[in-house]
């Protein structure tokens, strides 16, 4: 694989990803209006129970409203990597997938470009809500809109590529709806994103124990530092952990030879 080789297919998947996602404006439309729901009706009645919410560790008061933001790019970008998912497993029943898996250049490089391709698509959604909530008075400092972009796109990786994980052991695409409610819904409850896991210590430890472990819990805050200029360490290592410990196992999975896709006949079948 010489270097233009490898270009040419990172551009060749993301003007596919990129025309897909063009053509699905419905998987845009749902991809802002879930989070923007819960930003404008649910914020009320939270901020009523919450009141005003703490940033750790420099105790800085924020109304609720501008605390759930980070929580909900996360989970435009959980809901973005499930949706590329899906269309791996449609890929892979439509015999797409083996197509592009059988092409000379390594396998896990072509999974990467992938992943690549829909953290992009991740990105821009985000900034889209970001712009979006700032027409309803919700806005960050100005130099976090910068500052946050390594962050999504570390985020929007592990996030993806977790999502790749699962669309592994997904046969069909009517088990997807068990993954989004027995996976998807836990991993967004049980974290950072709605409240605080100080405030979550309060009521149950064990609760707070799971959380503290969640990969998503930890993504968040990495965005939420970001979006402040801030860098959380703890959370960047445990990102990026849960990144290669993801994408090994990825790898492996879509390798025909030892992982998922030998059990299932490969990746067309």
């Amino acid at each position: 694989m010489t270097a233009v080789h490898a270009w040419r297919c990172l551009v060749g998947v993301l003007i596919r990803e990129a025309l897909r996602f063009v053509q699905q404006r419905e998987r845009f439309v749902a991809a802002l209006v879930r989070p923007l729901v819960w930003l404008i009706i649910f914020t009320a009645g939270f901020r009523a129970a919450l009141g005003v919410s703490i940033i750790e560790p420099y105790q800085t008061y924020i109304p609720y409203e501008v605390y759930i933001v980070p929580g909900l790019i996360g989970m435009v970008q959980l809901f973005n990597g499930m949706q590329s998912s899906l269309s791996m497993v449609y890929d892979r029943e439509m015999g797409s997938m083996r197509t592009l898996l059988v092409s000379p250049l390594p396998r896990w490089y072509l999974l990467i470009c992938k992943l690549l391709a829909g953290t992009l698509v991740s990105v821009l959604q985000v900034y889209t809500f970001l712009l979006i909530a700032g027409l309803f008075g919700i806005t960050m400092p100005a130099s976090g809109y910068f500052w946050v972009l390594p962050a999504l796109v570390v985020c929007g990786l592990m996030l993806g590529v977790f999502a790749m994980l699962l669309s592994s052991v997904i046969k069909q695409l009517e088990n997807f709806a068990g993954i989004m409610n027995f996976v998807i819904f836990p991993m967004f409850f049980l974290s950072s994103a709605l409240y605080p896991l100080w405030k979550m210590r309060e009521s149950s430890d064990l609760l707070y124990r799971i959380s503290a472990a969640n990969p998503f819990t930890h993504g968040v805050e990495l965005i939420r530092f970001a979006l402040y200029g801030r860098f959380n360490g703890d959370a960047a290592i445990f990102t990026v952990a849960a990144l290669a410990v993801f994408l090994a196992l990825a790898i492996y999975a879509y390798d025909p030879a030892r992982g998922m896709m030998s059990r299932k006949g490969g990746p067309g079948g």
